[in-house]
């Protein structure tokens, strides 16, 4: 709206150029500006304030181009002409277009104060040395993004029930999650599975609970790796049979928020109705490689599908898989991510496999909105991959591991620049969700 104004005050102000009644000038320029100040500072009421290796075993030679049904395809719009800007109307602020700046203040909580942590994102306890990271906000271009009031966020949900379901990111953010609200009140942990991949909450003075799902795939799969990621055999991955673990407790749950990606560029042996169809990266297997991107589209429509059909009450967020920042190699061949600040738009580019993951996961959740809308249902893109590019400087690296250099500052380490720092750029994102819950 203020880039409307702004536009609309240029037509009139040449027109007034025509004449020479001051006057006139001056009334119509203190008159927008008032209203321009009125529009960017007063547009809220809030105060500003694993244990197994990520990425195992992945095979991300370029893929395989197969799509799912070539008819079905063939009107599909390409992806950067509907991206973010899309979900909003005209005038309205993307709180997902913006920048990161310089922030003067404190981190919410610190890796002490917080018990929720995993190790592997706990970089300051691991030996980072530099603090940079920690020192940056996400700024949306033409509003404000208050920090999450946990106060108020744990009033909103008294009696609420709030899943992440996903992968290892999933789980990352949870843990961002915890950590900002526990500033106001601890959450007493209710249930975990054997391996600690799903858990439960609660804040017992809201009754609000937390949960973060493990689903990989969102779909149906039988995994043979142990707890040091050495697989056994491929991935069996199910296309048309959602995973029990999330679809189970769907219909309970007040807030969702939805993703995967990665687990994708795994090798996989894929099954329709019981029957394999081929799979992905199998050169050993008399199978048609059919490319990861034919399974991500499969299970993004099946989701998008069972979500959009469902008569859901509650509110369902589906996160874009974020970016990882591996330079000068991968994780299995000397990549790193060495930077310390954050880059500016255009400095650094998705790989062709994350390029691949997020058109698909576009396309078809525009296709989904429609129906969403038809039907009534509260599902919302919760678009973190642009903002996330931006911070190759927010990832563990080698402090995935504890101390790495300390016997040996030349050592070997394999990097984590997939995962987020604790406390880190992801704890944004907690931000982005309560804006949306509040005026989204």
């Amino acid at each position: 709206m203020v880039n409307k104004m702004m536009y609309n005050w240029k037509s009139w102000w040449r027109s007034l150029n025509k004449s020479n009644n001051f006057i006139i000038k001056l009334g119509v320029s203190v008159l927008l500006v008032g209203l321009a100040f009125r529009l960017l500072y007063n547009r809220s009421d809030f105060s500003p304030v694993s244990h197994t290796p990520f990425l195992e075993n992945a095979q991300i030679s370029a893929p395989t181009v197969i799509s799912v049904d070539s008819q079905e395809n063939t009107d599909q719009i390409p992806a950067q002409e509907y991206g973010t800007e899309s979900i909003y109307s005209e005038g309205m602020c993307n709180i997902f277009i913006g920048d990161w700046v310089p922030y003067q203040g404190e981190p919410v909580y610190t890796n002490r104060s917080c018990g929720y942590i995993e190790d592997h994102q706990n970089c300051m306890k691991n030996g980072r040395p530099d603090t940079g990271y920690l020192y940056w906000r996400w700024k949306p271009r033409g509003c404000d993004l208050p920090r999450l009031d946990a106060e108020r966020f744990l009033e909103l949900m008294r009696n609420k029930s709030w899943a992440f379901i996903g992968d290892s990111i999933s789980r990352n953010h949870v843990q961002s999650f915890l950590c900002v609200l526990s500033t106001v009140e601890k959450a007493v942990e209710v249930y975990h599975d054997e391996n600690y991949k799903s858990r439960r909450w609660i804040f017992p003075l809201s009754n609000f609970t937390v949960s973060v799902i493990w689903s990989p795939f969102l779909a149906q799969a039988a995994i043979f790796e142990d707890i040091n990621g050495v697989s056994t055999s491929e991935i069996e991955l199910h296309l048309d049979i959602l995973d029990k673990n999330w679809t189970e407790q769907y219909n309970s749950l007040d807030y969702m928020i939805i993703s995967v990606g990665k687990w994708f560029i795994k090798t996989a042996i894929y099954y329709e109705n019981n029957t394999i169809l081929g799979c992905h990266s199998c050169p050993k297997r008399n199978f048609t490689d059919l490319g990861f991107n034919f399974a991500y589209r499969k299970i993004m429509r099946n989701v998008f599908d069972y979500i959009t059909a469902s008569n859901h009450k509650g509110t369902i967020f589906y996160r874009t898989t974020t970016p990882d920042h591996f330079e000068d190699g991968e994780w299995f061949s000397g990549g790193s991510c060495k930077r310390k600040v954050p880059v500016k738009k255009g400095e650094f580019e998705l790989s062709e496999v994350n390029k691949i993951l997020r058109d698909i996961e576009l396309e078809e959740f525009e296709k989904a909105s429609i129906k969403a809308s038809e039907n009534r249902v509260n599902l919302k893109l919760f678009d973190v991959n642009p903002l996330s590019l931006l911070r190759p400087d927010g990832h563990p690296g080698p402090y995935r591991f504890f101390q790495p250099f300390a016997k040996d500052k030349n050592a070997k380490v394999i990097n984590d620049c997939l995962h987020w720092c604790l406390p880190g750029p992801i704890d944004s994102w907690n931000d982005l969700l309560m804006e949306l819950v509040v005026n989204g």
